[in-house]
């Protein structure tokens, strides 16, 4: 089963207080939401998940709390929306922990993993339209080297791209791995297992992931509460840069003001970094969960 990573770390700098109003844009299986509402009593909170299967689980897992728990099924990105629409103004802590949950990479029905053969799938919420199949066999050559380029930082991203337009159509995750594998030297293909971040793009494209979640964060902040936490898990680079450059940004003040001797209101930076650098996972939980050695955790409070 799914253990969520960096979960006493992020739960401990949320801050979580008996009353409040919190949200976990990713409730996957429900290991960060549970710990949240554990520490409830008159509060509430709200969790994201598109994807159905961990829908079902979580309800079953929480029912114990189904009072004090909204579970809302959409994208993190209608953040903002989703909680005014329910009547929810602020709240005082927010996690997003943005790595897949092991039920979702190991089930070979949902088309993730470059191990297991399957139809190409890739789909967070598998209501949508546009899934892998799409994006691999309807992309422009051009649009697939800029993806593979953008978020696999891929050198032979050109030469893959062509190939797999030579290729279509291609309906297996084994056959896109097969083409990909064939598309760079036998030893690059040894070493470095091309076929990880060709997949992890192709996955990023599916579910828009980098886009959303640049869209998130400032709506995120703007439902803070004073001495409100958010709280950020990554996985890769490219989302890490993201959240980095985001907190950065809206911590410190305006340029266009910055040595004036009085700093207007609107001006003042909304938020304080709690760690400068990440909080990473324990040489312990690296060896009981391999999949949490990239995890990276960003804290921020609003001032």
């Amino acid at each position: 089963m799914h253990k969520s990573v960096l979960l006493e770390e992020t739960i401990d700098n949320l801050n979580v207080r008996p009353d409040g109003i919190y949200v976990d844009c990713t409730l996957g299986y429900g290991g960060h939401s549970e710990q949240i509402l554990k520490r409830l009593t008159t509060g509430h909170l709200y969790a994201f998940e598109q994807d159905q299967e961990a829908i079902d689980y979580s309800q079953e897992r929480l029912k114990l709390y189904r009072d004090k728990l909204d579970i809302i099924k959409s994208n993190f990105v209608n953040l903002q929306s989703e909680l005014e629409s329910r009547n929810v103004k602020t709240v005082d802590g927010i996690i997003f922990d943005l790595g897949f949950s092991s039920p979702q990479i190991d089930d070979p029905k949902r088309g993730f993993s470059f191990m297991q053969d399957a139809k190409l799938d890739m789909r967070m919420d598998r209501e949508q339209k546009i899934s892998a199949y799409e994006v691999v066999n309807n992309y422009k050559q051009d649009e697939l080297m800029e993806i593979f380029y953008k978020y696999a930082e891929e050198k032979y991203s050109r030469v893959i791209a062509k190939n797999i337009v030579a290729a279509r159509p291609i309906s297996r995750t084994l056959e896109l791995v097969d083409v990909i594998k064939k598309s760079v030297p036998v030893k690059y293909a040894l070493t470095r297992h091309p076929e990880r971040v060709i997949f992890q793009a192709i996955r990023i494209e599916v579910n828009r992931e980098l886009k959303v979640l640049e869209s998130v964060l400032p709506d995120a902040i703007d439902l803070l509460n004073e001495s409100g936490r958010i709280c950020v898990i990554t996985f890769h680079s490219l989302e890490d840069r993201i959240v980095k450059q985001t907190f950065k940004k809206y911590s410190e003040i305006n340029s266009l003001v910055k040595g004036l001797p009085v700093i207007p209101d609107e001006y003042k930076p909304k938020i304080k970094l709690i760690n400068k650098k990440p909080i990473l996972p324990s040489n312990e939980e690296t060896w009981e969960n391999s999949r949490s050695k990239s995890a990276k955790l960003r804290v921020i409070e609003r001032v």
